[in-house]
């Protein structure tokens, strides 16, 4: 699904490289000891704790050995930063090992969320804050909303596929999830950015790469299917130009709690 590191960021990196540092502000760790960043794809999550906080080390985890090395070769702070190949639901590292846990744009891929979390728990220390992310896919991503609108109104099947069904994307979900694992002081919140795309290809572009669920969806179709769809959505863009640029906003859901004293 996300399998190619350049087209990743092609497709969604610019929005994690923009909307990553909101995640640590909110989170509101400390400015020294150990962070780990789970599911941490390209870099760009460890790259701003890095940045905001540095003071702290990063450790960052993701099952593609691609992206690991995709991170790793763009990584200039040393020794600060690593990366490696894991697993989210099950870490290969000691109880209480960090000061803080954070995810950003991950939990909703993870296949056992609850699991997961349960291991941030178990690795970050007492008092400790674990803080994570996930896309509004139903109403306020607008960039996938606009593709997902257009692919519905063109084939039935998509409705199935449409990412606004992601698990722990809607308001609440999150927070949920952080307070049946045993998290304390949970809070959650939405936080907006805004990406500004230079052209319509800009745009539409990456989702001919095959990344995420839209671009997969987008492989599965003819050539004809395809150009019917860049023009539904280029349509509800409502472009006098396809040179012409524009910005689009997006809202993620943003939850933090706090690790209790560990029994």
């Amino acid at each position: 699904m996300f399998s190619d590191a350049e087209s990743y960021e092609r497709f969604m990196g610019r929005w994690s490289r923009l909307g990553a540092p909101l995640l640590v502000d909110f989170a509101g760790i400390a400015d020294t000891g150990g962070v780990l960043d789970i599911g941490s794809g390209t870099g760009s999550l460890s790259f701003a704790i890095a940045e905001k906080k540095p003071h702290c080390q990063v450790l960052g985890i993701d099952p593609s050995q691609e992206y690991v090395a995709y991170a790793t070769r763009r990584n200039a702070l040393g020794g600060r930063v690593r990366f490696e190949v894991g697993d989210a639901q099950q870490l290969r590292v000691p109880d209480a090992t960090f000061d803080s846990s954070l995810s950003f744009l991950v939990f909703n891929f993870i296949p056992d969320a609850r699991r997961a979390l349960l291991e941030a728990r178990r690795v970050t220390k007492a008092g400790g804050r674990i803080a994570a992310t996930v896309w509004d896919y139903g109403a306020e991503m607008r960039m996938l909303r606009m593709f997902w609108d257009a692919a519905v109104s063109l084939d039935a099947t998509a409705e199935a596929l449409d990412e606004k069904h992601m698990p722990l994307s809607r308001a609440g979900e999150l927070a949920q999830l952080w307070k049946q694992c045993g998290l304390d002081q949970v809070e959650q919140r939405p936080l907006e950015i805004t990406m500004r795309y230079k052209s319509f290809a800009d745009y539409w572009d990456p989702f001919l790469l095959g990344q995420g669920p839209a671009g997969a969806y987008v492989r599965r179709l003819s050539p004809d299917q395809v150009e019917r769809l860049r023009d539904d959505v280029k349509r509800r863009l409502n472009l006098k130009s396809e040179n012409e640029s524009f910005n689009l906003p997006a809202r993620f859901w943003a939850v933090r709690g706090t690790v209790p004293p560990h029994p």
